[in-house]
């Protein structure tokens, strides 16, 4: 059956909507990555840069200011911002978690090495912050400004909270508001200050672009363990192998007996996992319902995101937003 517009995912729609838009952002991010001195840096930034995400977050940017009728190009600068924070904590976050693959491809660190990965992100956050500086504002700068500090707070939230059997779901939904939300909130946010939009449209970015991120994050986490490899990149599981609690393990220990908690304990906590331990620990995850509720959780967080884009005007790019929200939590039907 060939494709038809309202077939298409809504954020494929939303960059074809963008198209000449995101051409001029991918030139201005390949004219910055650039460094005269040090080519690793253009070989590690393309590495990431070229892999054919879906440039989410930058998009988001984009479709802000268009919502808020922009007519500048300073959103160019503030979606190649966005990207560059992007992928400078994704550099960093693959050294941390020492993975061996992003996107289903192997990560810089591993064709590189970590070093390498480290100092490429510092370059790429020194960048970002030119970029926003060029646009002139305070406030902006700011928003992005504070944006990274707290994707850096709940990087280190989760490492000390990620093989802790006493973090509770508050901890991990504060990891998830740092390391996701907090981007896609500041994304959208900008988007709406560069085109100076009224304050509620600003703060109602802000709030969808929270809900969003949120409820992305959660989804994430619960096709770590009933996701299609091929789809999502990385083998099912991963999360578990590597000791992070997420909302579908918290759950699950919330309410383990003993016998249960000491399973948790000895593959979590100590790290002692052995052949059957990943079909045991999905067994308990069924057995306590901890993926339907958090399924329930990520379509409440992607229905708070639908609600808050209320006072904006409406516009092709508002129902492409709607769509995406839905979207989010349509890959865990």
């Amino acid at each position: 059956m060939p494709e038809t517009e309202n077939s298409r995912k809504p954020h494929d729609r939303m960059a074809a909507y963008l198209a000449d838009d995101l051409a001029a952002v991918n030139t201005l991010i390949r004219s910055r990555m650039a460094s005269e001195h040090a080519p690793r840096i253009p070989e590690v930034t393309a590495h990431l840069v070229e892999a054919g995400g879906k440039r989410l977050r930058p998009m988001l940017t984009l479709a802000a200011a268009h919502l808020c009728g922009y007519q500048g190009h300073f959103h160019i600068n503030l979606a190649a911002t966005v990207e560059f924070i992007h992928t400078a904590t994704l550099l960093h976050d693959d050294v941390v978690d020492e993975s061996g693959q992003r996107r289903g491809r192997p990560t810089a660190n591993l064709l590189w090495d970590n070093k390498s990965s480290v100092l490429v992100g510092d370059y790429l956050f020194a960048r970002s912050f030119q970029l926003m500086v060029e646009t002139g504002s305070l406030r902006v700068l700011d928003i992005l400004s504070n944006a990274s500090a707290t994707i850096a707070e709940g990087e280190v939230l989760q490492l000390t909270a990620s093989q802790d059997l006493a973090t509770t779901e508050s901890i991990y939904m504060q990891v998830v508001r740092g390391k996701t939300a907090a981007l896609f909130a500041a994304a959208t946010e900008v988007g709406g200050v560069i085109a100076g939009a009224p304050e509620t449209q600003v703060r109602a970015l802000s709030d969808f672009g929270d809900a969003l991120g949120i409820s992305f994050q959660i989804v994430d986490d619960l096709l770590d363990f009933q996701g299609d490899p091929g789809a999502i990149g990385k083998n099912v599981g991963d999360d578990f192998r590597e000791r992070k609690l997420t909302m579908p393990l918290i759950k699950a220990i919330a309410r383990a007996d003993a016998e249960e908690r000491a399973f948790w304990v000895r593959t979590i906590e100590k790290g002692r996992q052995q052949d059957g331990d990943l079909d045991h620990a999905l067994a308990l995850l069924t057995k306590h319902d901890a993926l339907g509720d958090t399924s329930r959780v990520a379509r409440s967080e992607a229905a708070r995101a639908k609600q808050a884009l209320a006072p904006l005007p409406n516009h092709p790019v508002k129902e492409m937003l709607l769509d995406l929200a839905d979207y989010v939590v349509e890959r865990i039907s």
